[in-house]
């Protein structure tokens, strides 16, 4: 039987690297953005990884565990139907995985108490679907790279 998303993600050998790795993908998605909706997304970034040392290292470990949980079923039908690419298989589900991670994200801003977050992440919420869908393909190569 195939490996949960928990297994393959959250070994204390691997979460580091994983967590460094979604900063270098989110740094990707970032630079490739242009556009108004881009520079919100971008100012709301900043806002987060200046906001204070460690925080938006400590938020990716937090979301780690929850994300992999959203993911879980998708890589469950993936690996059942023999899937061989990852990423092509959350992109062409990608409404429906974008509300699965963001649903992740609301509740950590309804739980926050930290205003300037709070308003930053209710700066790019309405676009942040669109942002996420661009991103599936790499999300997906970031999971088979540690699943292989």
């Amino acid at each position: 039987m195939a490996e949960t998303l928990r297994e393959i993600l959250l070994t204390p050998d691997t979460e580091p690297k994983v967590i460094a790795d979604t900063k270098t993908l989110i740094d990707q998605e970032l630079s490739d953005k242009s556009g108004v909706s881009a520079t919100a997304l971008k100012l709301a970034y900043k806002t987060v990884t200046s906001f204070a040392p460690g925080y938006f290292n400590d938020t990716l470990r937090d979301m780690l565990p929850l994300i992999a949980d959203k993911l879980e079923p998708f890589w469950e039908d993936f690996n059942t139907a023999g899937g061989s690419e990852f990423g092509d298989y959350l992109s062409k589900r990608g409404d429906e995985v974008s509300e699965a991670l963001l649903s992740v994200t609301d509740t950590m801003r309804e739980n926050s108490r930290r205003p300037v977050i709070i308003k930053a992440y209710n700066a790019v919420r309405g676009s942040a679907r669109k942002h996420i869908e661009a991103a599936l393909p790499r999300l997906g190569d970031l999971v088979m790279k540690y699943a292989s």
